[in-house]
């Protein structure tokens, strides 16, 4: 993400009009890393947020509540005492560097004016907020750099503060362009668009290769394969955007992934025209309270998401392994049948049979063709003794073949649940879904269970993923297995129609009858949407059942979302995404 000095000229320019003169009023640290500031000015209120994030420092208002610790952090503290009340005189930033600078007057305990700077350096795994006096030393910061971790530059309390080290580029605003240019041949002939970013201060990859876009030139060649009509294009070029940095002629702007406005490719201060889905604001500081947001909530829930995928996958290994070794043992019991028939035989020949005999061949009755068949024995048990001990290993393993068939489909059973659980987790798209799956698993003892929360009484809180077919009949797809079994088993009046995929974990579809018979273009949309909610999605030529509600039933003591159905059909289909997109509707 370039948050370069570009931006954060801008987003100092911006901060410059609207926080000079505001009174600090609250200050909060609701992550380790994380600083926001309540401030009032000009009759309103706003917040501040500072970042120290490795992955995402920055600084800009933001309308973004976050829940506090209970216990303030150490660094919290120190920055309510030193600056709450206080008021902001100045922002400022150095040479197109990401450190940005808010100067602060305050009164001290004993009622002396004072002045503070409160310096946010932008610098991935090195960003810091660092709290300055005004004779330049270091009060404290929220994160400690001690010799051990750099040798160049300290940043602890009562230590000098000084500037991170500068990089050997240019400020574009000094730039000569023609200068520029000759250069490349001492620097190796590097690609065009790593040239500009390694020579002019402030330049994001982002910002070179539109530079490039603009002139109509391919980014990774190398200087020297420039013609001159070429070179004359990117000066021109460059010499615009250094017109608009300098003159502050910003365009705030956030680049999207296609149409989906949940997925932030980039942002930027200036227009970025290499792009097709881009959309523009007024104030750079909306622009990084929408990424920045976009982006933690989709890293919060990924995260979210991993850990229940975890446990679940965790889970399903284990049934794996369960089911591995039942069918280890009915293998191994295939044969106890014949166990059986040796313990008769023998019983039947009892008086024929030798002592000492190791075995003996005899003629097996239940044959019609009578075959004789080869019994081995004991040669130090007697024949009676030799009987007990066949009919002993038949009536083992007959006794380990029920029990492991019931374990078996015990399971199944619950590896078919437990892939339909993931399937649910890989698909929810909200925290509430999340929580809801938790809660689904504490409830089913794969987590530790926690205060319940209140029963959802009514279906205000149920909300289905809702689409209209293209005849006008509304169309419900559950989220989760606790939403399938509300869908189907109250949701749904007896006559609606029920949907799923055969023997794939998928969602319960359900087709609201209420006019008329359903015709089969309805029909065949709705086996799209099963499938498409299923882990066949991407598969093709997917069976799905469906029958009327009223057929489906949930046994005693089943799993969340597991029903039996019967005098159901099948139909085939394949998922199609827009054809899903052009039903779907908002959630009811």
């Amino acid at each position: 993400m370039p948050f370069d000095g570009i931006v954060t000229k801008n987003i100092v320019s911006e901060l410059s009009d609207i926080l000079t003169g505001a009174r600090i009023e609250k200050i909060y640290q609701p992550e380790p890393d994380e600083i926001i500031i309540n401030l009032r000015t000009k009759g309103q209120n706003l917040k501040l947020l500072l970042s120290a994030n490795a992955s995402y420092p920055r600084i800009h208002l933001t309308d973004v509540t976050k829940e506090n610790p209970i216990n303030p952090p150490v660094f919290c503290m120190l920055l309510r005492k030193h600056l709450s009340g206080g008021k902001i005189t100045k922002i400022d930033f150095h040479d197109f560097e990401r450190v940005v600078t808010i100067h602060i007057e305050t009164i001290d305990e004993l009622g002396d004016l004072t002045f503070k700077k409160l310096v946010v350096e932008i610098m991935g795994k090195h960003s810091n907020i660092i709290l300055v006096n005004n004779e330049n030393k270091i009060i404290d910061s929220i994160k400690h750099v001690d010799s051990d971790i750099s040798r160049v530059r300290e940043v602890m309390p009562a230590r000098p503060y000084t500037l991170p080290p500068g990089q050997d580029k240019i400020n574009p605003l000094e730039l000569d362009i023609d200068l520029l240019f000759s250069k490349a041949k001492e620097q190796g002939d590097p690609r065009i668009s790593k040239f500009f970013l390694n020579n002019i201060k402030g330049f994001s990859p982002l910002l070179c290769e539109e530079i490039c876009h603009r002139a109509d030139v391919d980014p990774r060649l190398p200087v020297s394969s420039l013609s001159e009509d070429t070179i004359q294009n990117l000066k021109k070029v460059l010499k615009e955007i250094i017109s608009k940095i300098e003159n502050s002629e910003f365009t705030p702007c956030i680049i999207w992934n296609g149409d989906d406005r949940q997925k932030a490719v980039d942002f930027h201060s200036l227009e970025i025209k290499q792009y097709n889905t881009v959309d523009f604001y007024p104030s750079i500081s909306r622009v990084l309270d929408l990424f920045y947001t976009i982006k933690d909530t989709s890293e919060r829930l990924a995260q979210k998401k991993a850990d229940l995928a975890k446990i679940l996958n965790n889970c399903i290994d284990r049934c794996n392994k369960k089911i591995s070794i039942h069918m280890d043992t009915l293998r191994e019991v295939a044969e106890r049948e014949k166990f059986k028939l040796y313990g008769e035989l023998i019983t039947a020949n009892i008086y024929c049979i030798p002592k000492n005999a190791s075995k003996v061949s005899l003629l097996n009755y239940y044959s019609e063709n009578g075959e004789y068949v080869e019994v081995p024995l004991d040669e130090n048990l007697l024949p009676q003794e030799n009987a007990q001990r066949y009919f002993k290993k038949y009536a083992k393993a007959k006794a380990a073949y029920i029990h492991a068939t019931q374990q078996l489909e015990e399971a199944r059973g619950e590896l078919s649940y437990l892939e339909s659980v993931l399937h649910s987790l890989e698909n929810s798209n909200s925290f509430e879904d999340i929580d809801d799956i938790r809660q689904e698993l504490a409830e089913q003892g794969y987590l530790p269970s926690k205060k319940k929360r209140p029963e959802k009484k009514n279906s205000k809180n149920f909300t289905p993923y809702t689409y209209k077919s293209t005849d006008g009949f509304y169309i419900y797809v559950g989220k989760n297995n606790v939403q399938n079994d509300f869908l189907t088993l109250k949701f749904a009046s007896s006559n609606d129609i029920w949907l799923h995929t055969k023997n794939i974990p998928g969602s319960h579809v359900i087709i609201r009858k209420d006019r008329g018979e359903i015709p089969d273009s309805t029909l065949f949309q709705a086996a799209m949407l099963a499938a498409y909610h299923s882990k066949a999605k991407n598969s093709s030529h997917v069976e799905v059942d469906y029958t009327k509600v009223k057929n489906v039933k949930k046994p005693n003591g089943a799993k969340p979302g597991m029903v039996i159905y019967d005098n159901y059909k099948t139909i085939i289909v394949t998922p199609d995404e827009n054809v899903v997109n052009n039903l779907r509707m908002e959630n009811r």
